[in-house]
C-alpha cells in the first residue's frame, strides 16, 4: 500500500518533485566539485613536495647555518698560471659542498635510531664551477717620437731627451694580450645506492638506460636529468669529467612531476671523494613511522642531535607560493564556504517546497485521517516522498558533479608554484639546485603544475549521504505539519 501510494503521489507531482530535486542536485554538485578541486590541489602540492625532496620522505636533517668566518667570501676561487708560451688553454673544476655545510655521515644511524623514525639515509649535494678557456700573453713595447719598438731597453745612448733625436724613448708598455674563459655550474648529488627508495631519487623514474646497483658504491657511473642531458647532449654510454675523474652516463632520469633542479647523480663515495668531504653527508633524508607523529619526531631529533635543522614537508609547503597556492586557498576556505552555503540553500529550499506541497495536499491528508489514518502513517508518506526526491537529487547532483571535475580535468589548467626560503639558513628538503633545497636558496624555483579534479569513492558516499540527508530534512518539515492537520480541515477545504 505504502509503495503504490508513493508512486502515485510522485506521478502526479513530477514538477514539484523535479524542482526539490534539482535544487538537491545544485547543492550537491557544487559540494562534489569543491571537494574534487582541493583534491586535486592537495595532490598537486604533494608533487611539488615531492620533486624537491623525494617521494616518501617526512623531514630532512642538514648542519645549522653557521656564520661566515672574517675575510672570507665562501664564493669559488680559481688559480691559473700564466705559462711563456703566447696562447695558453687553461681548465679547472671547482667542487664545493652545497652551501659549504656537512654533517658526519656516522648522524645517519643515529637519526635512524631516533624514536618514530623509519627509515634514513644520507645524500651529499656539490656544486660544480667548471672554468676553461685561454690566456693570451702582451707584449711589452716602448714608443718613441713617430715609431715604435719591439725592444725592451729603454735607453739609446745619449740621444735620450735631445732635440732633433728622433730616438728619444718613455717606459716599456705592455700591449695586446688577454683572456677568454667560459664558466659553467652545474649541480651534483651524491645518492646512497644501497638504499634508493628513500631520498633524491625517490621520485626519479628512469627513461633511458638503468639506475645504480647496489654494487656500484665506489663506480665511475653516473645518472643524468633529462633536461641536463637534452642540454649536454649527453645519452647512456657519454662519458665526461669532473675534476679529472672519468665518468659514464648509465641511465638519464626524469622527475615524476616538474623539472629536476639536479643535474648530475653519482655514488656517494665518489661525490664525497669529488668534494674532499670525506664520511660526510649535506642532508639526512628521515621517514617517520606514523606520518601523523612526524612533528613529536621533528622535536624528538633536534632535542637529540644538536646543531642540526629538522625541516618537514609542512615546514616547506609554507613556503610555496603563487597561482597553486592562491587556488588552494581559495578551494579549502572560499570554496568551502560557498559549498556550505549553498547547501544549507538547497536543503531549505526542498523543506520549504516540501511545506508548501503539504498546504495544498490538506482535502488529501484530512481525508485519510479522516479514514483512519494515523499520523505517524501520514509523517512517513511525506518523508518517504521526500528520501525519494532527495536520491533522485543526489543522483544528478552526482552525474553534474563528476561532469564538472572531469571538464577540470580535460581543461588541465596550469598552476605555477613559487619555492621560497624557508628560513632555514643551511636546512631545505633537499631538492633546490643541488639538491640543498629552499633553505639555501636565494632566489625562487618556479614550477608548472597541471590541476587535476578526481573523484574519489568518498567524496560519491558524501553526495549520497548530503541526499538523504536532504530528503530527511525536507521530509521532517513536510510531515510534521502533514501530522498536524485534522479531518476537519478537510471537510473545511471542500467547496
Amino acid at each position: 500500500m505504502f509503495g503504490i501510494y508513493l508512486k502515485r503521489e510522485l506521478g502526479r507531482r513530477k514538477k514539484a518533485a523535479l524542482v526539490i530535486a534539482l535544487g538537491l542536485a545544485l547543492g550537491i554538485a557544487l559540494v562534489i566539485t569543491v571537494s574534487s578541486v582541493s583534491a586535486g590541489m592537495s595532490k598537486a602540492q604533494d608533487k611539488v613536495l615531492q620533486s624537491l625532496y623525494g617521494l616518501g620522505t617526512d623531514m630532512t636533517v642538514t648542519k645549522a647555518q653557521s656564520a661566515p668566518t672574517s675575510g672570507s667570501s665562501g664564493g669559488p676561487s680559481f688559480k691559473f698560471d700564466a705559462k711563456s708560451s703566447s696562447s695558453s688553454k687553461q681548465s679547472s673544476d671547482r667542487v664545493m659542498t652545497q652551501g659549504g655545510q656537512a654533517l658526519k655521515s656516522t648522524l645517519v644511524a643515529k637519526v635512524a635510531d631516533q624514536k618514530g623514525v623509519e627509515s634514513a639515509v644520507g645524500a651529499l649535494s656539490l656544486n660544480v664551477t667548471k672554468v676553461n678557456g685561454s690566456f693570451t700573453q702582451g707584449k711589452a713595447q716602448s714608443s718613441s717620437g713617430s715609431s715604435s719598438s719591439s725592444s725592451s731597453s729603454g735607453t739609446n745612448g745619449g740621444g735620450q731627451g735631445q732635440p732633433g733625436g728622433g730616438t728619444s724613448t718613455g717606459q716599456p708598455q705592455v700591449q695586446g694580450g688577454g683572456a677568454n674563459f667560459n664558466v659553467n655550474s652545474y649541480s651534483v648529488v651524491g645518492v646512497d645506492v644501497a638504499h634508493q627508495g628513500l631520498g633524491p631519487l625517490a621520485s626519479m623514474k628512469i627513461t633511458s638506460g638503468k639506475t645504480f646497483t647496489s654494487a656500484q658504491t665506489s663506480a665511475k657511473v653516473a645518472l643524468v636529468s633529462k633536461s641536463y642531458a637534452k642540454e649536454k647532449k649527453y645519452k647512456v654510454g657519454s662519458t665526461f669529467k669532473i675534476s679529472g675523474t672519468k665518468f659514464t652516463v648509465i641511465g638519464i632520469v626524469t622527475p615524476d612531476s616538474s623539472e629536476s633542479d639536479t643535474d648530475l647523480f653519482v655514488p656517494l663515495k665518489l661525490a664525497q671523494t669529488l668534494g674532499d668531504a670525506k664520511n660526510q653527508v649535506t642532508t639526512i633524508y628521515v621517514k617517520a613511522t606514523d606520518s601523523k607523529q612526524i612533528s613529536t619526531v621533528k622535536k624528538e631529533i633536534q632535542s637529540n642531535i644538536s646543531g642540526t635543522t629538522v625541516t618537514t614537508s609542512a615546514d616547506l609547503a609554507s613556503t610555496v607560493s603563487g597561482s597553486l597556492s592562491t587556488a588552494s586557498s581559495l578551494a579549502t576556505s572560499v570554496g568551502k564556504w560557498l559549498s556550505i552555503a549553498v547547501l544549507a540553500a538547497a536543503f531549505l529550499v526542498a523543506a520549504l517546497l516540501t511545506s508548501s506541497a503539504v498546504s495544498r495536499r490538506v482535502r488529501e491528508f484530512g481525508t485519510l485521517k479522516a479514514l483512519g489514518w494515523p499520523s505517524r502513517n501520514v509523517t512517513r508518506q511525506v518523508v518517504g516522498e521526500s528520501i525519494v526526491n532527495g536520491l533522485v537529487g543526489g543522483a544528478l547532483g552526482i552525474a553534474l558533479g563528476v561532469g564538472a571535475a572531469y571538464a577540470v580535468t580535460a581543461i588541465s589548467p596550469k598552476l605555477t608554484a613559487q619555492l621560497g626560503s624557508t628560513g632555514g639558513g643551511g636546512g631545505g628538503m633537499g631538492g633546490g639546485p643541488g639538491g640543498g633545497g629552499p633553505g639555501q636558496q636565494s632566489t625562487q624555483n618556479t614550477l608548472e603544475i597541471a590541476l587535476t579534479a578526481p573523484v574519489s569513492l568518498t567524496t560519491i558516499a558524501l553526495a549520497v549521504g548530503l541526499a538523504v540527508t536532504g530528503g530527511l530534512i525536507a521530509g521532517a518539515m513536510g510531515g510534521w505539519r502533514a501530522s498536524r492537520m485534522r479531518p476537519a480541515d478537510a471537510l473545511r477545504s471542500v467547496s
